[in-house]
């Protein structure tokens, strides 16, 4: 479980394919904090830490979790955004954050709001998942709030501290973004279109 609160960002620093899978080295600077067996989320995607060599660790993604999501597009000097588990005895400051990427989303635009970014994202309908004005998302493993919702895309704001210590500064247009949308809107969303269905 996470909270969406990003705490560092790391770098990726050697990508080996291993089977249909793919080792991740990563730098981070609380490498020297991490155990072996740990749930790290990883722009959102939830890895588990299987091995540590100095300042270095290795996460594995299987297939499924590269299809999923925009693992597969990293490249050596990728920089990730970074959270550990929560733990039970702390302040929940972002949202509930499970670490399962739904699907992926393309950033549709960025905007300059003298400071602060407005982003726009866009993703295919499944039908599965919505998402509501000041409602939570999850882009990259940030925990964000929803500025405008559309059917297929939504906007948020991101403000000057975000966009400077995560991955965001980095984003283009046209990219790929992990997604993870609200748990709470997913279980309505299933509800309602189970309900659809037997009518």
């Amino acid at each position: 479980m996470f909270t969406g609160i990003i705490e560092a960002v790391g770098v990726i620093e050697k990508i080996e394919e291993n089977g249909s899978n793919i080792d991740f080295t990563l730098t981070c600077p609380f490498t020297q904090e991490l155990k072996i067996d740990q749930s790290l989320a990883h722009n959102g995607c939830c890895l588990t830490v299987v091995e540590i060599k100095g300042d270095q660790y290795v996460v594995t993604a299987i297939n499924e979790t590269l299809e999923k999501t925009n693992l597969g597009k990293w490249e050596t000097g990728s920089v990730v955004n970074l959270e550990r588990c929560m733990k039970m005895d702390g302040r929940l400051d972002g949202h509930i954050v499970q670490g399962h990427v739904d699907k992926t989303g393309e950033v549709a635009g960025i905007e300059n709001k003298d400071g602060s970014y407005y982003v726009t994202i866009q993703y295919e309908d499944s039908g599965d998942f919505v998402t509501v004005p000041q409602g939570s998302i999850t882009v990259n493993g940030i925990s964000l709030t929803v500025a405008k919702s559309e059917d297929t895309r939504f906007s948020v704001a991101i403000i000057p501290y975000t966009w400077e210590f995560t991955n965001m500064k980095y984003l283009k247009v046209g990219d790929k973004v992990n997604l993870e949308f609200d748990i709470i809107g997913k279980y309505i969303a299933r509800l309602i279109n189970k309900q659809n269905v037997i009518k």
